[in-house]
């Protein structure tokens, strides 16, 4: 029997850590990670490992599956399934036209550029406003606070971990995450050696995280972010210890934030923070003293009722001090493939160029808020959504109060997802089509894989062969559209041109690919061959010869600011109209109820990724179940005790889980991991349940966080009920 070692990378998190994937006879043996590969050095995290039982588990899809009319699945032929979708989705258009028609799309699309770019056009050229996405629970505030701050929503900066002396941590537990919006394979070695060198690590956070167990913790009250940070910023005004000079060349707007944050003295926050003001104080002059200085939040940042407010103050918080494009600040995002630079000069990477039906919320990215899905099914009206591609998701699980989605999905037209499993979503859809795994595909990196200290390219190769009857998911959208008679590219002044183009794709004349878009973007980039023009510039046969990848540079570029920022004169703006009157409307909408005296926030688990590895033996071995992190005083006062059964009651929904009682969480705090709450076609999955944390979140227009239309899954009243 034929076994060898292939090289590839993980893409289920951002690190994208190297891997080497042992094959035996076109079947995957195991995964370990690749001594070779210049970032992750031999590091992998467990679920990149485990991923061998996702790409081998027995309950994976792996053929066409239609739902029959007694609820259960049956095997279909890939001609008669896509014929059948098309002849819907025709008639659903003609009927009602292309608005009926959208698509909801999970994390793993974030790290499959050909499934990102030909399902948006596929929904694009179907004529559709409804594009939905997890980033609404995740990080579209952030992408909006770089579009205000920088006129660029792909433009996140990231800190320079490896030069920073201070690193301020707000929501973000790396140790656990592995890092998010922000390439750093290593980064337990990279917080360390911060430390090491005579630096700080400062982690703010309700809960004592694993990453804030290592450093420095300051305890903070869920959802009171944005007020530490308007009296950190007031400090350094105050005090005179804002870098002028910096300011005066990189921003405009600086005399509006000065005065928005004057009226938020540390004094003046501390009830609602918790942070004592003497601590915050301390804390401002310390970061403003600093040599270099980065501030660095994530999910735990964006997911307040004020989530693209505070993105936007922790940017702000560098910029003010002289940190940001600098070694050891904050570093701004460089590609090697310049896709995001493309969206963003095409005009495609938008922000508040149209409201939703339901709620009148802002277009992100053109995505909509997930948490309008139920109401926007559920509306009668033009534009109401009656059919629904759900990709490489699961909705159910994953947006705010789930049932109220999973209530309405029979009453779509048409429900179609592309996974790797039948899930608690997409067993009410009418097919669920084979997705490839990253194993079974090529890929280049994009999106994150920008926002890394080193300039760095690697690409992959199929390692196996697809299983079964598995096909890329962008495949599947260039299929349907030419049975549908589409040209994806017939869009805008074109598409009167749609007969032609469409007869020329059918005879495959001129026919452009994902990977001959990205193919041609990474020859044409900064650091690209120019066809030949440039001696040593970077191909695809280059690539593949380095198979571990290339250390392009050792340090992304500096002083880049005039050429990334969008904004007229290539100046960051720090007094967007929109954050002025956030800034306004803080603590309208905020709980002060006594019928539920506690908190709830989110949290990540090593060993989860969201909903979708729960079927994996090794990542669920132990005592692997759904707990909720409760302190002992709030604990006893609920009497509840440790290890036992607890009903968590908000004003939106209440879920039955088992109680841990911790000192790591502040009083007043209850920590509730995501992603649980399995009833679907995955069978250890269903066995360890768990609740669904979401089902204690509205999913109501009004409740959304109002400039990114993101969920509120931080900061959620709750109360403690025991069980039995």
């Amino acid at each position: 029997m034929a076994t060898e070692q292939r090289v590839t990378y993980c893409r289920i998190c951002e690190p994208l850590c190297g891997l080497i994937a042992t094959v035996e006879d076109g079947r995957l043996q195991s995964l370990r990670p690749d001594p070779d590969h210049p970032l992750s050095r031999g590091r992998a995290c467990p679920k990149g490992i485990a991923f061998t039982e996702v790409q081998n588990d027995p309950d994976r899809v792996l053929y066409p599956l239609r739902r029959r009319a007694d609820g259960e699945f049956e095997r279909v032929g890939w001609d008669e399934a896509l014929d059948d979708i098309a002849a819907r989705l025709t008639a659903i258009r003609d009927r009602h036209g292309g608005g009926a028609i959208g698509q909801y799309f999970g994390n793993p699309v974030a790290f499959g550029y050909a499934t990102a770019l030909w399902s948006g056009m596929f929904v694009a050229r179907l004529g559709s406003r409804h594009q939905y996405s997890s980033g609404s629970q995740d990080i579209n505030s952030r992408f909006v606070a770089s579009k205000l701050l920088y006129g660029a929503a792909s433009q996140i900066p990231f800190p320079d971990l490896p030069r920073t002396d201070f690193l301020f941590m707000l929501g973000a537990n790396p140790f656990v995450s592995h890092g998010s919006a922000l390439r750093a394979p290593r980064i337990k070695d990279d917080l360390t050696d911060i430390t090491r060198r005579g630096g700080r690590v400062v982690v703010v956070d309700p809960r004592r995280t694993e990453t804030a167990r290592a450093f420095e913790h300051i305890a903070v009250r869920p959802d009171s972010d944005a007020w530490l940070l308007l009296s950190m910023l007031q400090v350094i005004f105050a005090e005179g210890l804002e870098d002028t000079a910096a300011i005066a060349r990189q921003t405009t707007g600086c005399s509006t934030l000065r005065g928005l944050v004057a009226g938020f003295p540390p004094e003046a926050t501390a009830a609602r923070t918790g942070v004592p003001a003497d601590v915050v104080r301390s804390l401002a002059r310390d970061f403003a003293a600093a040599p270099t200085a980065a501030a660095y939040g994530r999910t735990g940042a964006c997911l307040g009722r004020h989530g693209t407010l505070v993105s936007f103050l922790l940017d702000a918080l560098s910029i003010v001090t002289g940190n940001l494009d600098r070694e050891g600040g904050l570093l701004m995002a460089h590609a090697v493939i310049p896709f995001e630079e493309l969206g963003e000069r095409t005009g495609r990477l938008t922000y508040g160029t149209e409201r939703s039906r339901i709620g009148g919320l802002p277009e992100v990215i053109s995505t909509f808020p997930a948490a309008l899905m139920a109401d926007e099914i559920n509306t009668p009206g033009d534009g109401q959504l009656r059919a629904l591609f759900v990709t490489a998701g699961n909705p159910v699980l994953t947006v705010p109060n789930g049932p109220a989605l999973e209530k309405v999905l029979g009453k779509l037209d048409l429900i179609v997802s592309l996974d790797f499993y039948v899930t608690e979503t997409n067993r009410h859809a009418h097919y669920v089509l084979p997705a490839t795994t990253f194993l079974e595909r090529d890929d280049y990196p994009y999106g994150f894989a920008a926002n890394c200290p080193t300039v760095f390219i690697q690409s992959a190769e199929p390692v196996v062969g697809a299983y079964g009857e598995a096909r890329n998911e962008w495949e599947v959208f260039d299929e349907l559209a030419r049975r549908m008679g589409l040209s994806l590219f017939a869009t805008g002044p074109l598409e009167r041109l749609n007969p032609v183009l469409a007869w020329l794709d059918r005879r495959g004349v001129g026919r452009l690919t994902p990977r001959r878009l990205m193919e041609l973007l990474l020859r044409l980039g900064p650091y690209g061959d120019r066809f030949g023009l440039r001696r040593g510039g970077l191909n695809p046969r280059r690539l593949r010869e380095n198979p571990h990848g290339i250390v392009v540079a050792d340090r992304v570029p500096t002083g880049v600011l005039g050429k990334v920022v969008r904004h007229r004169g290539g100046r960051v703006c720090l007094a967007p109209d929109e954050v002025v009157a956030e800034v306004h409307r803080l603590g309208q909408r905020h709980p002060d109820d006594p019928a539920y005296p506690l908190l709830a926030i989110g949290m990540r688990e090593m060993r989860s990724q969201n909903t979708w590895m729960h079927n994996s033996p090794t990542l669920m071995k132990g005592d692997r179940r759904h707990r909720a992190r409760i302190h002992p005083a709030d604990a006893a006062a609920a009497g509840v005790t440790h290890g036992g059964p607890v009903r968590i009651e908000s004003p939106y929904g209440a879920i039955e889980t088992e109680a841990l009682c911790t000192d790591e969480m502040t009083p007043g705090t209850v920590a509730i991991p995501h992603g649980w709450g399995h009833n679907g076609g995955w069978r250890l999955a269903n066995r360890l349940a768990g609740a669904n944390v979401n089902e204690l979140t509205s999913n109501d227009s009004a409740d959304l966080e109002r400039l990114a239309g993101m969920s509120v899954l931080n900061g959620v009243p709750v109360r403690l009920v025991p069980v039995g």
